[in-house]
């Protein structure tokens, strides 16, 4: 049997293949090789069917590009029920990833044996749909409703001992296949049979809850939560029409189209690591704040040797504290053992004062104060103490890479790396390609952050790049609607109730005023031509000194670390308004999210236009994973193509109307929207 599905048949087994890759997803040649399949494993009389996947994986979910289309026969659900009610036993040999359709078909067979480095998950609500084929009905039966609602409800992927220990598999075997062959299943009930799990109520109101909290705003995780509920009162087979019916459903909603559409643009970004470049062996970080110290450890944990730089002793000292807080936060939280961290620290770790006793070293990274001359000033002495074919970085978030980079010996090897804080958590790494920087240091770096498992998105230089671009642009309409009547928690709330994680003014006092006010005044804000200039946080920091929860006191009040609307605040917002000379208005909550994402959405076309960033969706990654953008909208360029061009180009065209100094169409959106793209069709190359 040729085509992605194999068939053979020895000793009166059937061994079925599926041979798909990379993945071996269930596209529709394979449902239709399964189908064939089982049709020649029933023609030739077999006393079992072994079902197993080709390379590392078993069957690692649906092809979701299929998701958009209509379905086409054979259907999965209807191949899961053969599979069930087969004359002959089936036995799943999961040989690696079971995700999605492919556990679905785990679920179906009369018993499953897992490889010990095995994964299993139906992680489908982070897709924005629910399982398809029977997920929802049969794992319940099979393991129970407590870890049916954890690993549905939460999308969450385990490994085969913690699957063992529920009973979703029933053994673990170094050759699954031949122990599948073997394992005795006379009476062993078909999953679809076994009883349905009990009811509780308050296992179900749980669930909820945490979903609410972890996905707030989705809808997949609390319809899965209700298929789940709706296994324990319903017959199997009318449960399975209900699943099925709110998948196809969720299958073509906003928020499913969102996240394909991120879960395609993270693969596409991650996949840049895999072709070219070096790898990095040792490296140099200048800088022991926390920055610096995370990625340190980050670097550290890959096995590379780090020698971290400061100024002088009490700098070392503060790194040192730094980098043994990470670790020990690691050990608490079970990543490691105090032993290995120990060994770690010691083998691989060494800190500096100066730069006169540095190793050689690939690869070098400043993450120090944010001034130009500070950081040049950095690389003249890397420059100086380094080998000429050291990998230089800067993890500037605004400066002109360029600038920092003018007097090295062979500048090629220089680039922008901005990690995101915390370095070690933070997914997102923005590779700032210089002037000068060659295709070999980009290779490296994208190599580097695949190591990493960060998610790179190239940008051009400018000021802010593409993330801080973006945020100074949406602060700044946020600022110019508190002059013309709005307030701080009212635009917060109303953002929050958007989707992003924390409003505008939340996110200031946590970070502290003072930085956004340093790149004001490095702007030149106060007197750019052009330009309209709001003075609110100015007067703040200058007139109150409120920088934040650093201060107890910022755009909110903090009592006890609770926030609450400052009156003071509220009053100096009203008199810059009275100053102005605008009669303050109420902002209707549509209006409040129409400015603000508009505002991000036309800057994202000037980025576009400009070439800093390749294609939309870049911009997209950028801001859902450096600026908690709701994911579940698939980022702004995104979300603007949904609610469609068109509508953008009429917002901003209403907007400039009222305000020129702050809107003007990109004449990329005017473009597309006269030829009749959308922004997937807007990527360069």
């Amino acid at each position: 049997m040729s085509g992605p599905v194999h068939f053979a048949v020895a000793d009166g087994v059937a061994i079925v293949t599926i041979d798909n890759p990379p993945v071996n997803v269930t596209s529709h040649a394979v449902r239709q090789g399964l189908a064939a399949a089982l049709d020649a494993a029933e023609a030739a009389g077999v006393s079992r069917v072994v079902l197993t996947g080709a390379g590392k994986t078993f069957i690692a979910g649906a092809d979701a590009r299929e998701f958009a289309a209509a379905p086409v026969e054979p259907h999965l659900p209807d191949i899961v029920r053969r599979i069930e009610t087969f004359p002959a036993p089936v036995v799943a040999a999961i040989n690696g990833a079971a995700l999605g359709g492919g556990l679905e078909i785990a679920l179906a067979c009369r018993a499953r044996i897992a490889a010990p480095g095995a994964t299993l998950g139906l992680p489908e609500v982070t897709l924005g749909i629910v399982p398809g084929a029977g997920g929802t009905q049969r794992l319940p039966r099979l393991v129970g409703l407590g870890p049916a609602l954890s690993l549905i409800g939460e999308g969450r992927i385990i490994q085969a001992q913690e699957a063992e220990t529920m009973g979703l598999v029933d053994a673990i075997a170094t050759d699954p296949v031949a122990s599948a062959r073997t394992i005795p299943i006379s009476a062993r009930p078909a999953t679809g049979a076994l009883p349905a799990p009990q009811p509780d109520a308050e296992a179900i109101k749980a669930a909820r809850q945490q979903a609410a909290r972890r996905s707030p705003g989705q809808i997949a995780p609390l319809k899965a939560i209700d298929l789940i509920e709706a296994a324990t009162r319903l017959p199997l087979d009318e449960g399975l029409a209900l699943e099925r019916e709110t998948f196809l459903d969720l299958k073509t909603s906003d928020q499913a189209a969102a996240l394909r559409h991120v879960f395609f643009a993270e693969r596409s970004a991650m996949a840049q690591g895999k072709a070219g470049g070096r790898d990095i062996a040792s490296a140099v970080v200048v800088g022991g704040g926390n920055m610096g110290a995370g990625i340190a450890y980050a670097l550290v944990g890959l096995g590379i040797s780090v020698a971290l730089v400061e100024n002088d002793a009490p700098g070392v000292e503060r790194a040192r504290a730094n980098v043994a807080r990470l670790y020990a936060d690691a050990v608490k939280r079970g990543k490691t053992t105090a032993e290995a961290a120990a060994a770690e620290q010691a083998t691989r770790l060494s800190f500096h004062e100066g730069y006169g006793a540095l190793p050689p070293a690939d690869f070098a990274i400043e993450a120090v104060f944010e001034d130009m001359e500070v950081k040049r000033q950095v690389f003249s002495a890397l420059d100086r103490a380094l080998p000429e074919t050291t990998i230089l970085a800067t993890n500037t978030s605004y400066l002109d890479v360029n600038r920092i980079a003018e007097g090295l010996r062979h500048p090629g090897r220089f680039l922008g790396l901005h990690f995101f804080s915390p370095a070690h958590v933070m997914k997102l790494l923005e590779v700032i390609r210089a002037r000068t920087t060659s295709a070999e240091t980009l290779a490296t770096a994208l190599r580097l952050a695949g190591r990493l498992r960060k998610i790179p998105v190239l940008a051009g230089v400018c000021d802010g790049f593409i993330g801080n671009r973006i945020l100074t642009r949406y602060r700044q309409t946020c600022d110019i609607m508190l002059l013309e009547g709005a307030l701080p928690a009212q635009v917060d709330q109303v953002l929050r109730g958007f989707g992003m994680a924390m409003g505008p003014y939340e996110v200031q006092d946590l970070s502290g005023l003072d930085i956004a006010y340093a790149n004001r005044k490095r702007l030149g804000w106060r007197t750019k031509d052009g330009f309209r200039y709001i003075p609110i946080a100015d007067r703040i920091v200058e007139e109150t000194g409120r920088l934040g929860r650093k201060t107890s006191a910022g755009w909110y009040d903090y009592e006890g670390g609770k926030a609450s609307p400052s009156a003071q605040i509220d009053a100096i917002v009203a008199e810059e308004s009275g100053r102005a000379g605008i009669t303050r208005r109420s902002f209707p909550d549509e209006e409040i999210v129409a400015r603000a994402v508009t505002a991000m959405v036309e800057e994202g076309f000037r980025i576009l236009e400009e070439g800093i960033a390749a294609n939309p969706a870049d911009i997209d990654l950028v801001m859902i994973h450096g600026y908690a953008f709701p994911r579940w909208r698939g980022g702004p360029m995104h979300y603007a193509g949904r609610l469609g061009l068109p509508e953008i180009l009429r917002r901003i065209e209403t907007f400039e109307a009222q305000d020129k100094l702050s809107w003007g169409v990109p004449d990329l959106l005017r473009r597309a929207v006269r030829d009749g793209l959308g922004p997937e069709d807007l990527k360069r190359g």
